[in-house]
């Protein structure tokens, strides 16, 4: 099974990419695990994204698709993968398509999350973390028994940077600026499968592995 997950920030991919992984025993790939993986073994690639990380600037498309290309020669992609994380945009999944080819390999679907933007905002926002022992909490979901206080340390909790609202409105306009499109681009293929992603977690499972097995 050969898969690309879609989707903004929150709407929950990685939980569902780690439930696919156990199902199908193919590997989630990541695009910061790969570049990090790639400079740890110096590979061609991987020397070539340290000089623009060293360097403070952004690694080029043309890096970024040659290290996905390294990960995906690997003996454990044989049988599949999840995509998480790439491609972000249109260019990026041409270049996908291009070295998919190469390799002789294709998507088997693109599942792509859907969500609605102001109740993953509330979901994001809410979100708070114990800065004693890191449990976990959400203001309106899961709240402390003691507001801002974590129920089995007593420290005070914590709201992340990247969880403040206008932060995660910046990262949304970005995604549906360079990576929404990928959903025209992919429907062209008929590659593209559209999951609820409000729903909860388990549900979302479903639908994912019903529209899989439908095909």
């Amino acid at each position: 099974m050969k898969l690309i997950l879609l989707g903004p920030p929150g709407a929950g991919k990685g939980t569902q990419a780690a439930m696919l992984v156990e199902r199908f025993g193919i590997p989630q790939i990541s695009t910061g695990d790969m570049l990090r993986t790639a400079v740890r073994d110096q590979t061609d690639m991987g020397k070539k994204a340290k000089a623009f990380m060293d360097a403070g600037g952004l690694v080029p498309d043309e890096v970024v698709v040659g290290i996905v290309r390294e990960r995906l020669q690997n003996a454990d992609c044989d049988s599949g993968f999840i995509l998480d994380g790439f491609p972000r945009t249109v260019p990026q999944a041409d270049a996908l398509k291009q070295s998919l080819s190469a390799l002789g390999k294709d998507l088997d679907a693109v599942v792509s999350l859907q969500v609605d933007t102001e109740a993953l905002v509330e979901r994001l926002t809410g979100r708070r973390s114990c800065g004693g022992c890191g449990k976990g909490y959400h203001i309106k979901f899961d709240p402390p028994v003691q507001d801002g206080i974590c129920d089995s340390c007593s420290a005070v909790l914590i709201q992340r940077d990247d969880d403040q609202e206008a932060t995660i409105r910046n990262r949304m306009d970005v995604y549906h600026e360079q990576t929404a499109p990928l959903e025209d681009y992919y429907r062209q293929d008929n590659l593209l499968r559209s999951v609820d992603g409000m729903a909860d977690i388990a549900a979302v499972q479903d639908q994912i592995l019903r529209t899989l097995q439908a095909d």
